[in-house]
């Protein structure tokens, strides 16, 4: 406790107010204290305010949007035409490992047509016309697998490269790295309708400054989607006067009684709110695009997600993962064909005009978009008119940020069950991305419990023949 606060007795009897109380008293009346909670503060069990380590080399990227389907999306009727399927519709051949995670019917064709579009031919479905329109700013990656086939830990291992919630995030390791180009906003943002997967935008051992900022994209008021995110008592040199008296506090504290992980995290989480009062209402406010371009997008809670996503690395974000959701809407196990017909043509509208419109402005080159869920379907049925979840072989797709586009690499097998040429891990794509932003996969580490961590563990290779 920091000297002049123990020299007063404690009022009306109650015990001594230690300055952790203090400080959190002190700033129950500081409006942006809600906002220092969604900051990610006290997460971490390592101080914070870290320099950011840069990149190895020279990146291709500056920025990545993960565009993340929740559920698993059913790359047989989107990306990955099987017209062996129809051959055997109904049938199980015995040629064919389908073993799946519950108990499922004979192969089930897609009713999708496939065409080639652009000057790669890539074979895209009738699902996704606005995709099928830039197939050349596509690299579509059809021999994606994993091992497991639970929705949790596959969540988990790709945003984290592990199957446990406990590790840090994609988004975290990027902000690790490389920090934030804009001191205003949080280097790392997960904009999800829910908070329920708040474990993957988590910074885990990472310093508690690198979790990732939740905020609610199905909202378009910037007021209503980040609660507190004005003072409306003070004015900004009150609030300063408040931010500097903590980091006097703080510094005490430190020099008395050593390094405090929790309360360091707070004050900067503190600090990111504080100067995030004065960008924050321009740059969530996607109702001040023009009209052309809010009709580009939609007017869905994705196209929201989308466009702000546009917005957020137009000011110098790192990583913004965009949720389709609540839920896992992708997880389809009954009436596929019919919940695909009504979910796709708002993915496929926001997610082309993400693309075409970061190239208009120059950014493609820079924004590095990648597309998927946690794993696939199975090419057979489930209750006559599903599918099952499939981690053996998917598809997921990447844009821009130095990737080849108008590209299809790997392939499943006949029926789109595994993948069986030019394979691609989950520690593969990440060692790609972090190659994209300047990183070798190896060397990217961080000390915790006695031993070097990476995000790709001890796997993972950059897929050198998918970059520009």
């Amino acid at each position: 406790m920091a000297a002049p606060l123990a020299r007063h007795a404690p009022a009306y009897g109650r015990a001594p107010l230690s300055r952790r109380a203090f400080v959190e008293s002190l700033c129950g009346g500081f409006g942006a204290v809600g906002l220092a909670g969604m900051l990610g503060a006290g997460t971490g069990p390592n101080t914070v305010g870290t320099v950011p380590i840069g990149p190895h080399f020279a990146p291709k990227a500056k920025h990545i949007i993960f565009l993340f389907l929740t559920g698993g999306p059913s790359h047989i009727d989107m990306f990955d035409p099987k017209p062996t399927l129809q051959k055997y519709a109904g049938q199980r051949p015995d040629s064919a490992d389908l073993r799946t995670e519950r108990m499922t019917g004979g192969l089930l064709p897609s009713p999708f047509e496939f065409k080639r579009h652009g000057q790669s031919g890539a074979e895209i479905s009738e699902l996704l016309p606005k995709l099928s329109g830039i197939a050349d700013e596509l690299c579509i990656i059809r021999s994606m697998y994993t091992f497991n086939p639970t929705h949790t830990p596959a969540r988990n291992l790709i945003h984290s490269g592990n199957i446990a919630s406990t590790r840090p995030s994609l988004g975290s390791w990027i902000s690790y790295g490389l920090g934030t180009e804009n001191q205003n906003l949080p280097g790392f943002v997960a904009l999800s309708p829910s908070v329920g997967s708040s474990q993957h935008w988590r910074a885990g051992f990472l310093p508690a400054e690198h979790q990732g900022t939740h905020f609610n994209h199905s909202e378009t008021d910037p007021e209503k989607m980040i609660r507190y995110l004005r003072n409306t008592k003070l004015d900004a040199a009150a609030q300063r006067q408040q931010l500097d008296l903590l980091t006097t506090l703080n510094r005490q504290h430190r020099e008395e009684a050593g390094s405090d992980a929790f309360l360091e995290a707070r004050i900067q989480a503190m600090e990111t709110a504080y100067r995030m009062q004065f960008e924050a209402l321009d740059v969530f406010d996607v109702r001040k695009e023009p009209a052309t371009v809010r009709e580009e997008y939609g007017t869905t809670d994705f196209a929201n997600g989308c466009l702000l996503a546009r917005r957020l690395v137009e000011r110098g974000v790192r990583y913004v993962h965009v949720y389709y959701g609540p839920g896992q809407p992708w997880d389809d196990h009954k009436e596929i064909n019919s919940k695909l017909r009504e979910r796709c043509p708002d993915m496929d509208r926001g997610a082309a005009a993400l693309i075409s419109d970061i190239k208009r402005r120059g950014l493609l080159d820079e924004t590095l978009v990648v597309w998927g869920g946690e794993f696939g379907r199975t090419p057979v049925s489930e209750a006559g008119d599903g599918r099952d979840h499939n981690p053996y072989g998917f598809t997921m797709w990447m844009a821009g940020g130095g990737i080849r586009g108008g590209i299809t690499y790997g392939a499943t097998d006949d029926f789109g069950f595994q993948a069986v040429e030019n394979r691609v891990s989950i520690h593969d794509l990440h060692a790609t991305i972090l190659n994209q932003m300047g990183f070798d996969h190896e060397r990217l580490t961080y000390r915790y419990a006695g031993r070097d961590f990476r995000l790709t563990d001890v796997h993972g290779r950059v897929l050198k023949e998918l970059l520009a």
